[in-house]
């Protein structure tokens, strides 16, 4: 009967021994599932600020499709033809006027009898500068 009593004894302590560790087990996969439940709701989250941050882009779109319209009707056609230059730098204006020659349009003999004394690199410089101006007749 002792001997009985050992045994049962004994199988009742491995018993609770493999309890014991199937409880950590269980609480170990809770612990688990609940790191997954807070990764889910994390997903959850960052989802709804994509579409926030996909619809704040769409409005941003939307505005600059509007401006880029409204800018192409301010600006009007016969602009891109034009010279984007209507000045004449100081100097030759400078040089022209020791010459004798004044603002407006200049003929272009007198131009030539003007620039005689240059390079024909600065002569042909000083023409297209006139020219983009819009000085030379």
């Amino acid at each position: 009967m002792e001997r009985e009593s050992q045994d049962v004894t004994a199988r009742l302590e491995a018993a609770a021994n493999l309890l014991e560790r199937t409880l950590g087990w269980l609480e170990e996969r809770q612990n688990a599932l609940s790191g997954e439940v807070e990764r889910i709701s994390a997903t959850v989250e960052q989802s709804r600020r994509e579409e926030e941050l996909a619809s704040k882009l769409e409005a941003v779109e939307k505005e600059l499709a509007e401006l880029k319209a409204n800018a192409a009707q301010a600006v009007p056609a016969h602009s891109a033809l034009a010279p984007l230059r209507k000045t004449i730098p100081g100097a030759t204006l400078d040089m022209l006027a020791k010459q004798g020659v004044g603002e407006g349009p200049v003929d272009s003999r007198t131009l030539d009898a003007a620039l005689s004394s240059l390079s024909i690199e600065q002569r042909i410089a000083v023409k297209s500068q006139l020219l983009r101006a819009g000085a030379i007749a």
